[in-house]
């Protein structure tokens, strides 16, 4: 008998249902935009003018938004390791990714103190596990590395980059075509395709990147319970993020800085909680009058786009599987 679908799991197909939706609806957008100036014109042919052009604009923005992007590997500035240099490392690695069945990584590690742990590639055979002395010195003990390693193998079992790749694609375009009109300083008689375009493109790249965001969540929670179940330790791994959660709050702000880059592979997210605050008046102590709609941006922004369920619910959840064996 076939069991039930999990809430998790229908969170993953509505989250890609609605992306498949953002997606057509910015492909129709950008072509009624094209075909109601062609028609506006009195061109013949309109609508299949309309057809070759849109797809030819969205075609070229989305070649050039991934040709823009830097390997991973180098955000992460992190060098190769190898069974001699990290064995400990090396052997956790081994039995971790033979205990869900995917190839064993190339280790890397990070010299950053931020606490990143993240899974970089595409295909399963061609992965870098990349660890930075942060998580390793934040962790105690065999058990939770073991924990945080299992995590970031099991997102590639379950290839999510290659699935968050494919799925970011409306964000990725509507992106690229939104930064390319806001360049244009003087559109004059083009406005009266770029003004549409632009407002098109910012409410798509607005409602994909939310959707996207809560594919990612799930995907998270996806990784945790994977983890546990090769473990068979949940709380090895709460007490593993509230480890590298704690690192990540006494971190300096300029250092997560550096590390957003790579902050929605990491086990998790390398962004502060709060805005930075500048404090004004002669002597640096007032407040700005402005701050608490700072921080209500700031939060309303990691609500809606934060790729990682909030660590204090991922420790509930893993407390009570504790609890359950």
């Amino acid at each position: 008998m076939p069991s039930r679908p999990t809430t998790l799991q229908l969170r993953m197909v509505a989250a890609l249902l609605g992306l498949a939706l953002v997606l057509v609806g910015f492909l129709v957008g950008v072509w009624v935009v094209f075909y109601g100036v062609l028609v506006l014109l009195e061109i013949a042919n309109a609508l299949q003018i309309a057809v070759i052009v849109t797809v030819a604009t969205l075609v070229t923005i989305g070649y050039l938004e991934y040709r823009q992007l830097e390997t991973i590997e180098r955000r992460a500035d992190a060098y190769p390791v190898d069974r001699e240099t990290a064995p400990e490392l090396y052997q956790i690695t081994t039995r971790v990714a033979a205990q869900l069945n995917v190839p064993v990584p190339t280790i890397a590690i990070s010299d950053r103190d931020v606490p990143e742990a993240l899974a970089i590639g595409f295909r399963p055979e061609n992965i870098h596990l990349v660890l930075s002395l942060g998580t390793i010195k934040a962790l105690d003990g065999q058990e939770e590395l073991e924990a945080v390693i299992a995590h970031e193998l099991a997102h590639v079992r379950n290839r999510d980059a290659m699935i968050m790749t494919v799925v970011s694609l409306p964000v990725v375009l509507a992106n690229g075509l939104r930064s390319r009109i806001t360049q244009i300083e003087n559109p004059g008689a083009v406005g009266i395709v770029t003004v549409p375009l632009g407002f098109l493109s910012t409410g798509v790249w607005v409602v994909g990147r939310t959707i996207t965001a809560r594919l990612s969540r799930a995907r998270e929670r996806a990784a945790d319970q994977a983890a546990t179940e090769v473990t068979g330790s949940p709380a090895a791994l709460a007490i593993a993020l509230q480890r590298l959660d704690d690192e990540i709050a006494d971190t300096p702000t300029r250092d997560l800085r550096e590390a957003s880059s790579v902050s929605s592979l990491s086990v998790l997210p390398l962004d502060p909680k709060e805005p930075e605050k500048v404090m004004l008046g002669p002597d640096g102590d007032t407040e700005p009058s402005y701050w608490w709609l700072r921080r209500w941006t700031h939060r309303l922004k990691r609500y809606l786009f934060g790729t990682h369920p909030p660590t204090d619910e991922r420790i509930k959840a893993l407390s009570e599987l504790e609890r359950k064996q």
